[in-house]
């Protein structure tokens, strides 16, 4: 049984079609790679499974139960969690609040959140930063307080958008290592990536989307040889 089912969804802003009928599901403790070239409806498919936007048609599940329709902070409490390409931290505060934010979500204990968010904060590697403004941080330690605050939230399956974007080349190992534990631990996640290394690396499955539909849905060697894919996203370098 999936844990998160997205079915037929399509979303039109205007004439531009985003999503057209795409449907994939993920199942509990499966790592699912979402890629496709700019443009092609990734980010607006998560903010329609978090709730930020309606679907014009089609609905998303979790666990069996309707999640389409819900406001984000209603999804989030059933247990949806994301991080985002544009990151958000809330910037006059510090890293420690910032994910105690997250933590309030689950309990009204601030002694409890102020612990929690303490774990967490040096789970992913921030430690020594736990009084530092979020303003003060650089991009990488930014995505890492961005995935500390998503996890207090205590989510089912956890959303990530360009986890490895904007950061340079010597952070990425570590933030793949930091994805790999989360999932070793049996967490659910479904991840946007341009990198193909990181997500080829990562992933059980990919699904691929172009203009807005999936054309592709398989292990990362079926999916990156599939002529679709190449055409649309990889280029002749990947064709065997």
């Amino acid at each position: 049984m999936s844990l998160l089912s997205v079915a037929s969804v399509s979303k039109r802003f205007g004439g531009i079609v985003a999503n057209r009928r795409v449907s994939f599901e993920v199942a509990p403790g499966e790592l699912v790679g979402i890629i496709g070239p700019n443009g092609a409806g990734k980010s607006t498919l998560f903010e329609i499974i978090t709730g930020f936007y309606h679907p014009d048609e089609g609905e998303v599940r979790l666990d069996g139960v309707r999640l389409t329709g819900l406001s984000p902070d209603v999804v989030c409490r059933r247990g949806v969690a994301r991080t985002f390409q544009k990151l958000r931290p809330f910037q006059g505060l510090t890293v420690l609040h910032n994910v105690m934010v997250g933590a309030l979500t689950r309990t009204k204990d601030v002694a409890h959140a102020r612990e929690r968010a303490h774990e967490l904060v040096r789970k992913v590697g921030l430690g020594d930063k736990a009084e530092a403004h979020a303003r003060t941080l650089s991009t990488g330690q930014r995505k890492r307080l961005e995935l500390a605050r998503a996890l207090a939230t205590e989510p089912r399956i956890l959303l990530l958008d360009e986890v490895t974007g904007g950061v340079d080349q010597r952070t990425i190992p570590e933030l793949v290592r930091l994805v790999r534990e989360l999932h070793a631990g049996g967490l659910t996640l479904l991840v946007i990536e341009h990198n193909m290394r990181v997500i080829t690396a990562v992933a059980q499955r990919i699904v691929a989307l172009h203009l807005g539909e999936v054309i592709a849905d398989g292990t990362p060697d079926v999916v990156a040889r599939d002529r679709r894919v190449v055409e649309a996203y990889l280029g002749q370098a990947y064709l065997p």
